[in-house]
């Protein structure tokens, strides 16, 4: 339909899979891969934005990127990453504050190419399922549109787009105790940006950002996986870092 969106034709010899912001943590991509013995020629892997920063592996981002197997929305992280181009200011923030001290150590055409592959990443994602239509978006849709006029408008409205990979408008809500609202107009709807304990169904909300890249002093930080094709899973793997007799960190691995 435009730039800021893509559909995903129902996969007819595979699976497809979503998983939650994984900031970095490619490592433990790979080992929950493993786990449920992923056929790259048959399976699609789909991101719910937040590639990069705060883990220690952003720089491999573009691998997982330009894998064909592979599809994400953009996050906020990707966000702060194009805008720092433009805005010194942002920049240092970016780069002290926000986990983007990775990126001076790039090479410049390696620079280069993250902004080009990034800036290609839609805001939105459709996927067509045995279980029906399922949305994959960054952080959140505002609370009283569907998401066929969410859709529709996400191209030309800077305000949807500022909400898709920023909002926390709705989770907030479900943290304090109260009902929140579902999206109208498809299935199910996928939502990271926001870490919490464990991965959420609320209605037909989705909730997987379950806190991978905090695994140094987060209890239960982990990586959530949710397969949606042909059937609905949950697969977690845990990232908190254990100390050994000796005082190292344990690699992180499967619950």
């Amino acid at each position: 339909m435009n730039d800021t969106f893509q559909r995903l034709k129902k996969n007819p010899l595979g699976r497809d899979f979503v998983v939650g912001d994984l900031h970095g943590m490619f490592h433990v991509l790979e080992l929950g891969l493993e786990k449920l013995g992923f056929d790259p020629d048959h399976d699609r892997m789909i991101s719910v934005g937040d590639l990069i920063d705060r883990g220690p592996e952003s720089h491999r981002a573009l691998e997982f990127i330009e894998a064909p197997w592979f599809h994400a929305v953009q996050g906020n992280h990707e966000q702060l990453l194009l805008d720092s181009a433009l805005d010194k200011d942002l920049a240092c923030s970016w780069l002290t504050l926000n986990g983007g001290e990775w990126w001076v150590s790039l090479p410049q055409h390696q620079q280069t190419r993250f902004q080009e592959e990034i800036r290609k990443l839609p805001l939105a994602i459709e996927v067509e399922t045995d279980l029906g239509r399922v949305g994959i978006v960054h952080a959140d849709i505002p609370p009283e549109m569907n998401w066929q006029t969410f859709i529709q408008r996400l191209e030309k409205e800077q305000r949807l787009r500022d909400f898709a990979v920023w909002s926390r408008k709705r989770i907030n809500r479900l943290i304090r105790g109260e009902e929140i609202t579902p999206v109208q107009g498809i299935d199910l709807v996928i939502f990271g940006h926001t870490p919490i304990p464990e991965a959420r169904l609320r209605g037909n909300i989705y909730y997987l950002d379950t806190g991978a890249a905090y695994s140094h002093h987060a209890q239960g930080a982990k990586l959530s996986i949710l397969q949606i094709h042909p059937q609905q899973t949950l697969t977690t793997l845990n990232t908190t870092c254990k100390k050994d007799d000796d005082g190292d960190d344990d690699r992180p691995g499967p619950d």
